[in-house]
């Protein structure tokens, strides 16, 4: 197949400062993208900009915080401004505040909904608003995780976010339709800062950045590769080759790439006139408890690491 290129494109990437943001900044820019690199931390975003020109890629950066629509507004203007036009929005800022659901404070769950959810819809409002102006279409890729697909013990904000996200891709492949906006959800897998506070692969990222390459087995069993090994995928969803992909959650890592299923009724029952409790109970254990999904994500166990 031919190179997916996304010449004479403008790209606005959100926290691209650092691990993942970073590597989709730069594979953007390698396949032709200009791109505003955003990121709270100035010298962050400047050393990712300065990789993409000495690539021989065009790059400007925004700094600010995700959340406000002042921050969001101002991107825009910086691919407007710098590039004359605005084609793709990549969703990825965000922080976490890691914690169990008795011991979160209200400031913890807040900076998260902050940063991920409000970030994201501020970013793509002003994207979008834009986008529809301009009348050439566009793209809308938001970030997604595996926690927002399954749970995840301790992160009770993030994985709700995450969650939301999802719904905020669909909802907007909806809305966005008619004005040839693409809206879609990429749930990575990555060794990256985030990954390294969980402790089962605390010692596999010191490995990873000591520059030892990622076993085979962590690669397929459990869907962990290197920031670059996402990249593609936004790279392909920012592209016109994906212009008739909308509304999905797609997840991609080390060598594994996932379609996620929409929600959907595994089964229902009926009783003419409604439920009560006891009726509920019974339905429950004769008809609905041998469905009942498992709460977490499928375990894989890593075989020759």
């Amino acid at each position: 197949m031919s190179a997916v290129r996304l010449d004479g494109r403008v790209t606005i990437v959100t926290g691209a400062g650092r691990s993942l943001g970073r590597a989709y900044a730069i594979a953007l820019a390698d396949a032709g993208s200009a791109v505003v690199v955003n990121d709270v931390d100035a010298e962050s975003a400047e050393s990712t900009v300065a990789q993409i020109v000495e690539r021989g890629g065009r790059a400007v950066s925004s700094i600010g915080a995700v959340g406000p629509a002042e921050t969001a507004d101002a991107l825009v203007a910086a691919a407007v401004d710098t590039y004359g036009r605005l084609d793709a929005l990549v969703a990825n800022a965000g922080v976490l505040r890691d914690r169990v659901l008795w011991k979160m404070s209200d400031a913890e769950f807040d900076a998260v909904v902050s940063s991920h959810l409000r970030g994201t819809f501020t970013c793509g409002r002003a994207a979008a608003t834009y986008l529809r102006e301009q009348g050439e279409g566009g793209r809308l890729v938001l970030i997604g995780s595996p926690a927002g697909q399954f749970g995840s013990f301790g992160q009770t904000n993030y994985a709700a976010v995450k969650a939301g996200l999802v719904a905020m891709a669909r909802t907007w492949s909806l809305e966005l339709a008619r004005a040839g906006i693409t809206a879609n959800a990429v749930v990575p897998t990555a060794l990256s800062p985030m990954t390294a506070t969980i402790p089962a692969y605390a010692e596999l990222y010191e490995r990873y950045l000591a520059g030892e390459p990622i076993p085979a087995s962590f690669r397929h069993d459990n869907a962990l590769g290197t920031p670059e090994d996402v990249a593609p995928l936004i790279v392909w969803l920012a592209s016109a080759d994906a212009g008739d992909v909308t509304g999905q959650a797609i997840g991609i890592g080390g060598d594994k790439l996932t379609l996620y299923s929409h929600p959907a009724e595994l089964d229902a029952a009926y009783s003419d006139g409604g439920w009560d409790a006891a009726g509920i109970a019974d339905a429950w254990r004769s008809t609905f408890a041998s469905q009942a999904q498992h709460s977490g994500p499928p375990v894989r166990k890593a075989v020759g690491a």
